[in-house]
């Protein structure tokens, strides 16, 4: 495994996505032939991919179950909080307003 001559690999990649990632591999230090490495070798080493490739673990809408409960649980809150007379906004623009309101009352 150990060696200093390297192999060329040619891979294709969504440009968006790269772009996307490439300031967050440099920000640690990393390029992408040094992300591929490292995978490379925990792939030889665990002698499996090192992520979790499977859909089961996700919920039918696309998330994992611990997200999509906290997304539900906050969603009760805020149809509770509705329920208990709380202010809704519109928008934003709407929203802002509001707040600014209540910061000249006080």
């Amino acid at each position: 495994m150990s060696g200093t001559r390297s192999s060329g690999m040619h891979i294709r990649v969504n440009p968006e996505l790269k772009a996307n990632v490439e300031p967050i591999l440099s920000a640690i230090g990393l390029s992408f032939s040094d992300l591929f490495n490292l995978m490379l070798h925990q792939i030889y080493l665990k002698r499996r991919v090192p992520f979790d490739l499977s859909s089961e673990q996700l919920t039918e809408n696309g998330y994992t179950p611990e997200f999509e409960a906290s997304l539900l649980e906050e969603a009760e809150m805020a149809y509770a909080a509705v329920a208990n007379g709380a202010k809704t906004c519109k928008n934003a623009a709407e929203l802002r307003a509001m707040l600014d309101a209540e910061d000249d009352d006080e």
